[in-house]
């Protein structure tokens, strides 16, 4: 064990190295024009949004008192729970306080020791996390590759259960996963598909609920993983899937067993929010739209 005095030479110098190399991580109040938030429709600031969460504060209190298995459990998650699955297709959805400790909650939950993760290059560090910490096999495969796909889950054909953990949209590059065939890949394998929507949630699909939506695969999908805090505007994330898995991470996942339960205010906001996403489809056809003309700008550049 290093002595306290040493240990502190050692993270200085490290500290030292990220200022030499201009790597050093700031803490900055928002200014001037947003070019780089995840408020993509504009939510967060939203009049009924604030309104909501407002009057729920004024209702239920600052704080949720407990986890949700003990006294932290209210009304307004249950409820929103169910508005979410309906609004991803899904049998059940389980909220939890952020998108990080959801993909945790998945990945260590279901992935035991004889399976096998089959992880995108690119997935979000929140997935890459979840894939080590978990108890299973870790396959990285080349980024939005079908074809590498079917490939690796062909030569790892063991007794567990195998899993294919993607973005659909991903938040470094912007583009989309393949989803249709990597649906029909792990249909063709027996192996669960989980898709992290956290940047397609909110945008993309007829409804605003994701490309799972959009590409016609919720069927063939085992788990979504939804942000709250990005086009929604909120906070927190959504796990949607079939009633069974739900009611499983309920008994099993420790991210969610062992949390504070999110001020029952959020769950309000959240409300608000699919409400708006679905009476102002007009946010995600601007949205839509910049997108495309930032792309074609990229593309002549």
């Amino acid at each position: 064990m290093l002595p306290p005095d040493t240990l502190e030479q050692r993270v200085r110098q490290r500290l030292q190295t990220l200022t030499d190399d201009g790597l050093l991580r700031t803490l900055r109040s928002p200014a001037g024009v947003d070019l780089s938030s995840n408020d993509y429709l504009g939510l967060a600031t939203h009049p009924s949004l604030v309104a909501r969460m407002a009057e729920a504060v004024r209702d239920e209190g600052a704080g949720s008192t407990g986890s949700r298995l003990l006294r932290g459990e209210r009304h307004a998650f249950a409820a929103v729970e169910r508005r979410f699955a309906a609004f991803k297709g899904a049998d059940a959805a389980l909220y939890f306080s952020s998108g990080y400790l959801a993909n945790l909650a998945v990945l260590t939950t279901f992935a035991e020791a004889e399976d096998v993760i089959f992880s995108d290059a690119l997935n979000h560090a929140s997935l890459i996390d979840g894939v080590r910490l978990s108890a299973a096999q870790r396959v990285v495969i080349p980024h939005a590759n079908p074809d590498a796909l079917a490939a690796a889950l062909a030569s790892h054909a063991g007794r567990g259960q195998r899993f294919v953990v993607t973005e659909s949209l991903f938040s470094m590059d912007g583009d989309e996963a393949p989803l249709q065939a990597q649906a029909d890949v792990c249909g063709a394998y027996g192996a669960c598909l989980i898709v992290d929507e956290a940047h397609a949630v909110g945008v993309r699909g007829a409804s605003g609920s994701g490309l799972v939506e959009e590409c016609g695969i919720g069927p063939k999908t085992f788990l979504t993983v939804n942000t709250g805090g990005k086009a929604l505007g909120v906070s927190g994330a959504f796990v949607a899937g079939p009633a069974w898995a739900i009611a499983y991470l309920v008994q099993r996942a420790r991210p969610f067993i062992f949390s504070m339960a999110p001020p029952p205010a959020v769950a309000a906001a959240l409300d608000e929010a699919l409400s708006v996403v679905a009476r102002e489809p007009e946010r995600r056809a601007s949205l839509s739209a910049k997108a495309l003309r930032m792309r074609r700008r990229l593309v002549e550049a």
